[in-house]
C-alpha cells in the first residue's frame, strides 16, 4: 500500500514539474539562445588563428647540418629578414616563429614558419631561406645549396578546432533557464489544483465547478435542461 502511494506521489510530482516547464518553455528557450550566442562569441574571440608555411632547401654536398641549422636561426640572418619585410618584431621574437628540421635524414632542410597571417608566414619562410643562402655563401664560401621548394600560402589555419564554448553555453543556458522557471513558479501563489486547496486549507475537496466558457454557455442554450411538467416549483 505504501509503495502504491509513493508511486502515485512520484507520478504527480513529475507531472507537475513537466507542467511548470511547459508553461514557461519560452523563457528557457530565450535564456538558452542568449547563453549559446554569448558562448560562441566568447570562443571566437578567445581563439587566434595560426597559419603555417614551409620552404625547403636542398644541400648538394657533405656539410655539417647542425651548423647550418644554428646559422639559419641566428640573428645575423633574421635581422635581414626583419629589415627586408619591415616586420614589427625583434629577430629573437621571429626566431620563436621558425622551426628548422632535416627531412628523414636527407639533405633537405625544412624551414617552417607559423604566423597569424598566412601571406606573411609564406613571405618569412621564403625570405629566411634566401637570406640564409646568402649568409652561408658569404661566411663559409658554401655554394652548393638551392631552394628546393618555395613556401606557398596556406589559407587553412593549423588550430581550426571548434570551440566548446557554444556547447557549454547551451547546457548552461538550459540549466539556468529551468532554474529561473522554477524560481518564478515558487513566487506564484495562485491556487491551481485540488492539492493546493487541501494544502492551504487542510480540508478535503468534495467537488469542483467546471470552468465556464462561451462554448459551454452556447452548448447549454442549444440543449436546455428539460424539467418534467407538473413538478412543483418549476415555472412553465
Amino acid at each position: 500500500m505504501n509503495n502504491a502511494k509513493k508511486g502515485i506521489a512520484k507520478e504527480i510530482n513529475i507531472k507537475e514539474i513537466f507542467t511548470v516547464i511547459k508553461k514557461r518553455l519560452w523563457i528557457i528557450a530565450i535564456i538558452t539562445a542568449l547563453a549559446s550566442i554569448a558562448g560562441y562569441l566568447y570562443g571566437e574571440k578567445d581563439i587566434t588563428l595560426l597559419y603555417q608555411s614551409s620552404a625547403r632547401i636542398i644541400i648538394g654536398k657533405e656539410a655539417d647540418m647542425n651548423t647550418l641549422q644554428v646559422i639559419l636561426k641566428d640573428p645575423v640572418v633574421l635581422e635581414k629578414v626583419v629589415e627586408k619585410l619591415d616586420l614589427n618584431r625583434s629577430p629573437e621574437s621571429l626566431a620563436n616563429q621558425i622551426s628548422v628540421g632535416i627531412l628523414d635524414g636527407s639533405k633537405v632542410v625544412n624551414i617552417s614558419v607559423i604566423d597569424t597571417d598566412p601571406n606573411k608566414a609564406a613571405d618569412i619562410a621564403n625570405t629566411t631561406a634566401a637570406e640564409f643562402k646568402n649568409e652561408i655563401t658569404r661566411l663559409l664560401d658554401f655554394n652548393d645549396m638551392e631552394i628546393f621548394s618555395p613556401a606557398k600560402i596556406n589559407p587553412n589555419p593549423i588550430n581550426e578546432e571548434e570551440s566548446n564554448s557554444g556547447i557549454i553555453g547551451i547546457v548552461f543556458g538550459m540549466i539556468a533557464g529551468v532554474g529561473f522557471v522554477f524560481f518564478l513558479d515558487s513566487l506564484d501563489d495562485t491556487v491551481r489544483s485540488k492539492k493546493d486547496v487541501e494544502d492551504y486549507l487542510g480540508l478535503p475537496v468534495l467537488g469542483k465547478v467546471s470552468k465556464m466558457s462561451k462554448k459551454n454557455i452556447k452548448k447549454q442554450s442549444i440543449h436546455p435542461i428539460d424539467f418534467p411538467r407538473g413538478d412543483p416549483g418549476v415555472p412553465h
